[in-house]
């Protein structure tokens, strides 16, 4: 796809960059100590943000650019939980009440952290709660919608971390970025195409719901099987409609990796790093730790997404087993 056909155009992320400035901090990059690692890896620590997520990116631009008459009824969202944060906390700074529709299934540890930063947790069943992304909106609901992950604003705000990248590792070979709903990817890919042309960004996705790898085997959405688990920050049952287009022209394909790969890249991370990541930010690090296709020695830079993991979870993948499946919720 053409610079100038960017459903979310360069200037746009370049705005926002200015614009989260006091929202967001500029994360990290740091090389991970991996022997016998395929590449030299690099970690973009996203769980260093406010709320421990990417999220605040978005969330603080599409706030920022949201018309003040539209937010007087309040706003709100569909999340797992990051993107609730996210909203929550710019919803807070700015004064204005903020519900969240999230999954049963999402983990305790992000339904607290939602009431701490002052909002309402509505929480609906899984397709149900993915019905509200896919139809944009829930009838129940009337504040102003904020799309956690196809908002054009909130893509943006996300494809500050690809200007990051640039800026910090010119010589960046690849880059593996979680996949949920695409946001993230698809806004970190965007900047990339402008600043570091030729640099390809790949999803990573988790083997009990993969939905964009199944829809590029086939060419076009499909609907997958969907298996909760602690990697609660993505998965689904499709790639949103309005996301293909965009995704499937940026994104340079997609790892899967395995449950058990995850949770050896998040014991990776703490023992070598020190850092803590929740399960999606796990993928991208086992994606990288796995080898990207066509891709040699580096440097990779994998996007640590979120650290907002269950302390029970994070204590049993410390503990060398696998949190059982079903234990969590999924999505953006």
């Amino acid at each position: 796809m053409a610079p100038n056909k960017l459903p979310v155009p360069f200037s746009a992320i370049r705005d926002a960059r200015s614009r989260i400035a006091d929202a967001a901090i500029r994360s990290p990059i740091l090389r991970l100590d991996a022997p016998g690692a395929p590449a030299d890896i690099r970690v973009k620590l996203e769980c260093l943000q406010p709320i421990g997520s990417f999220k605040v990116r978005g969330a603080a631009n599409a706030m920022a650019l949201a018309d003040p008459a539209r937010l007087a009824r309040g706003v709100y969202t569909g999340s797992a939980g990051n993107m609730a944060q996210g909203v929550a906390l710019a919803a807070r700074r700015l004064g204005v009440p903020c519900r969240v529709v999230v999954p049963d299934t999402a983990p305790r540890t992000k339904l607290d952290a939602i009431a701490r930063l002052g909002a309402t947790a509505v929480p609906l069943p899984f397709d149900e709660w993915w019905a509200v992304l896919r139809d944009h909106g829930h009838p129940a609901e009337h504040g102003y919608f904020i799309h956690p992950v196809s908002d054009p604003a909130v893509i943006a705000g996300n494809g500050t971390v690809g200007l990051e990248i640039a800026d910090e590792l010119p010589g960046v070979r690849a880059v593996v970025v979680p996949y949920g709903g695409g946001g993230l990817s698809c806004g970190i890919a965007a900047a990339m195409h402008r600043v570091a042309p030729g640099v390809p960004v790949f999803a990573a996705e988790v083997e009990t719901a993969a939905p964009f790898a199944a829809a590029l085997g086939a060419g076009r959405p499909v609907e997958v099987r969907h298996r909760a688990s602690f990697v609660d920050g993505i998965g689904s049952t499709g790639v949103l409609e309005e996301m293909w287009p965009l995704a499937s022209s940026l994104l340079a394909g997609s790892v899967v990796v395995s449950i058990e790969q995850v949770c050896a890249a998040i014991r990776v991370l703490a023992g070598r790093a020190r850092v803590v990541a929740e399960g999606a930010a796990g993928a991208a690090v086992a994606a990288a730790l796995r080898g990207l296709p066509g891709i040699g020695g580096g440097p990779v830079v994998a996007v640590v997404s979120g650290g907002n993991i269950d302390p029970h979870v994070f204590q049993a993948i410390m503990e060398g087993r696998v949190p059982p499946l079903a234990q969590e919720g999924s999505g953006p």
